[in-house]
């Protein structure tokens, strides 16, 4: 027999489901409040907590130790910010910098460090023992955002048909890209002969 609404009352609660036409009853919940994102970096100004900090000026001299407020207004005089720099003395260190500054130089440390760790990709370049002083310039400009990338960049030369029996102007060609990188990209495969094609491998400095 099926059971109703008005018949669980002597059960104390209401029935989760009905045997007749399988309802269900659906508690909303409210969904969890996303947890406040925690500040990353150096405190600075206003959210240093110390109630006395050594302070070092825009000048890297050492001022001495004086309470949070006269140190706050020193880097407010010099149009800076107050960044605690090493807080885990028994009085932390404050230095007056300009904190945007700051954080853009540690940026670009980190993407100095990713390009190191970066393993680097070999790239080809191809191009024509008769090359024309354009479409060299056009290659030459590629194998400079290559070396830029920390990749290597491997130079092939196609011979075709009577080509073959000029090869040193393949030669000479390689010869040129080599001169023409050589502050920027070493040698690391001097130029080689293969069935029709003559290839290097550089590499950047």
């Amino acid at each position: 027999m099926p059971v109703h609404l008005e018949d669980s009352r002597e059960y104390g609660h209401i029935q989760p489901e009905f045997c007749s036409n399988q309802r269900r009853f659906v508690i909303a919940r409210r969904p969890h409040a996303a947890a406040p994102q925690k500040k990353t970096g150096p405190r600075i100004n206003r959210d240093i907590r110390a109630e006395k900090v050594l302070l070092i000026d825009a000048e890297g001299e050492k001022q001495g130790v004086m309470p949070l407020g006269a140190a706050l207004d020193a880097a407010q005089e010099a149009g800076l910010d107050l960044v605690e720099v090493s807080p885990n003395q028994d009085t932390p260190v404050c230095k007056i910098i300009d904190y945007g500054k700051l954080k853009f130089e540690e940026q670009k440390k980190r993407a100095a460090a990713r390009k190191k760790q970066k393993s680097a990709d070999l790239k080809e370049i191809k191009m024509r023992p008769n090359i024309d002083t354009h479409d060299y310039e056009v290659k030459t400009r590629s194998m400079t955002r290559f070396f830029e990338d920390g990749d290597k960049v491997k130079v092939t030369l196609r011979f075709r048909g009577r080509e073959m029996a000029h090869q040193h102007l393949g030669m000479e060609l390689l010869q040129k890209v080599k001169a023409d990188f050589d502050e920027v990209a070493k040698v690391e495969l001097e130029p080689k002969l293969e069935g029709r094609q003559m290839t290097m491998v550089m590499a950047p400095r």
